[in-house]
């Protein structure tokens, strides 16, 4: 048998809670990160048969064509304790040129073989030579209260598949890809993903709108500290579940092993507003902000790692030798780009931290009860007592405001 997942009907925080209030500015029509022109994602789970192994894989792609494009980008360590490869890159030049996979934590190196198997498999020269320059990007969060981590499962040719198959559709959420046996705020948690779209003003003067978006591998924090939409939604079902002696034991045990091991989060923002590189680290510092509402602390052990990117300005980004795609290299050639006025972010900072709120969610109200590794139990945030408990205090705000 493959790890059990006690499956009830799980929806999105909004489809449980319509005309809830998260932010100021509406969604994209897919409410996920593939609501950013350009951007694909896949997401594949791994089961073993003696139900001990529990992962998966997270691709996101830039563009289709991210082997001969680069796109400027931004990152933001809230806590250090987790892995980010080619972040180094990212720090030096602001300019992602890879793929951007999310995994568990041992399975860091086969993801990053993969992205340059891939790469060899497709763009190397005639005689096998691989002329060109990539920096493999792949973040981590740890599994390993419900999967067997020696037992690396994840291969390069997972990667292989999911940067062969990521598409534009609706991401899926909870118990999928890299976020498969993760856990969040003490219930199971996983991948989730949420867009804003805001108003803007296009360099020529014309109206327009730019979204921004996040992607979340949410597996950090405790039960007692969960909020939704400001509501102590956590403390109270914490109370309620003092009560039931089996449910506080269960709580228990996963407080100790967060103890031991806290979790991370990685958050991936996309937008297709014109930003450069500073822009996009002020951008996924935001995400700090959504997390923190939802109850992330950035404790020690935890690896809170943000990173942005943006699709509107595209440059070469293969290049080996003397010459870059028939340039100099030595001598200094402008490249004309947009950039969105300082003065004028507010609004998508406000965007990047309520889409990171909500995936963070979505992540929750999507994932499954989980029974992996030695018949560890995590159960699944229980969304009648949520809407319940959500209900009364919108009953309460309703009734102060008149």
């Amino acid at each position: 048998m493959t790890g059990e997942i006690i499956t009830t009907e799980r929806k999105r925080l909004r489809e449980l809670l319509p005309g809830i209030q998260l932010g100021h500015w509406p969604t994209g029509p897919k409410n996920g990160i593939t609501d950013v022109p350009g951007v694909l994602v896949h997401t594949q789970s791994i089961h073993g048969d003696n139900g001990n192994v529990n992962t998966g894989v997270t691709t996101i792609l830039p563009n289709k064509d991210w082997f001969y494009k680069g796109y400027y980008a931004g990152m933001f360590r809230y806590n250090g304790c987790g892995e980010l490869t080619g972040s180094h890159w990212i720090n030096e030049t602001g300019t992602l040129v890879s793929p951007i996979i999310i995994t568990s934590s041992f399975s860091v190196g086969a993801c990053h073989t993969g992205i340059y198997k891939y790469a060899a498999q497709h763009h190397c020269d005639d005689d096998g030579s691989a002329q060109w320059f990539l920096m493999p990007v792949v973040g981590e969060t740890y599994d390993g209260y419900l999967n067997d981590q020696s037992q690396f499962c994840v291969t390069p040719e997972h990667v292989i598949e999911g940067i062969k198959n990521a598409s534009d559709a609706p991401v899926q959420e909870g118990n999928t890809g890299g976020g498969t046996a993760m856990i969040c705020q003490g219930y199971k948690g996983g991948t989730g993903t949420s867009s804003r779209v805001v108003p803007a003003i296009a360099s020529n003067g014309a109206d327009t709108s730019y979204t921004v978006a996040a992607l979340v591998q949410a597996n950090y924090g405790r039960q007692k500290q969960l909020h939704i939409a400001g509501v102590p939604v956590g403390r109270i079902l914490t109370t309620q579940d003092a009560k039931n002696e089996a449910k506080a034991k269960a709580a228990q045990a996963i407080d100790d092993a967060k103890d031991k091991t806290d979790g991370s989060i990685i958050i991936v923002l996309a937008t297709d507003a014109p930003l450069h590189p500073v822009e996009l680290q002020r951008l996924a510092t935001r995400a700090a902000g959504g997390l923190s509402r939802v109850g992330g602390y950035g404790h020690n052990t935890s690896g809170d790692i943000f990173m942005a990117f943006s699709t509107a300005n595209e440059m070469p980004a293969k290049g080996v030798g003397y010459t870059a795609n028939g340039t100099d290299i030595f001598k200094a050639k402008a490249h004309t780009m947009e950039s969105v006025q300082d003065s004028t972010i507010n609004a998508l900072l406000e965007a990047a931290a309520d889409a990171a709120e909500e995936a963070i969610y979505n992540a929750l109200c999507k994932a499954e009860t989980m029974v992996g590794f030695k018949g560890r139990k995590v159960d699944a945030l229980p969304l009648d007592r949520v809407k319940d408990i959500m209900e009364q205090y919108q009953g309460l705000e309703q009734s102060l405001l008149g």
